[in-house]
């Protein structure tokens, strides 16, 4: 009898259809503003140096015009959709980590009008890192570490901005943790401030829902 109730049945509410479990909006892009091919997972992998330089080229230019008006920031944002429907694959996810795109994403994510897009830009970041098999020794991971630290602490009252940044926080970490201890020596790149502790235990202390990107 001991074992069938126990004092978590009165206490921890199921999963199934529970409503304060959100669960992430399926990521979607429009083939028509997208601005350039929205090449597949398989095509990328298959493409030689030149083109994908070309294609990573493209993407960066997009992401760093400025957002003159609304149509710009929806193209924008469409692009980042796109981003994140190939960052699940991880040769991919791979190779965009260690390409010019993480510093640009990193940028957005510091400074882009529309709060959307910082949103969107962590999402890729995030998906990115945990998807990601070989992290590259000059990937600035612990500048992305440090702008969402300070975004938390900017916004700490703002519970929809954390849970859009911490998912994020987090994978990045973990790729760090994963990634040093297959590594002899440790990376400058790879440091993980003292600050990214102490942001993630003042959010566990006040009962922050973390959720996965």
């Amino acid at each position: 009898r001991e074992l069938i109730y126990t004092e978590s049945d009165l206490i921890i509410t199921p999963i199934i259809d529970n409503p304060k479990i959100m669960k992430p909006i399926p990521v979607r892009f429009d083939l028509k503003t997208l601005h350039m091919p929205a090449h597949s997972a398989e095509k990328l992998l298959s493409m030689k140096d030149m083109d994908w330089n070309d294609f990573l080229q493209q993407i960066c230019s997009l992401l760093d015009s400025v957002e003159k008006n609304t149509g710009a920031a929806r193209s924008k944002l469409n692009l980042l959709y796109y981003l994140c429907t190939v960052a699940v694959h991880k040769e991919v996810a791979s190779k965009l980590m260690s390409s010019q795109l993480f510093p640009v994403l990193i940028q957005q994510l510091r400074a882009a009008a529309n709060w959307d897009i910082r949103a969107k830009a962590a999402r890729v970041i995030g998906l990115l890192a945990f998807h990601t098999s070989e992290l590259g020794e000059n990937v600035p991971v612990s500048e992305a570490i440090t702008i969402l630290i300070e975004l938390i602490r900017e916004n700490f009252r703002n519970s929809k901005v954390k849970q859009c940044l911490l998912p994020t926080l987090g994978e990045l970490l973990y790729l760090v943790a994963s990634q040093e201890g297959k590594k002899e020596h440790p990376r400058e790149c790879w440091v993980v401030p003292l600050a990214a502790y102490t942001v993630l235990m003042r959010c566990l202390r006040e009962g922050v829902r973390l959720f996965h990107c």
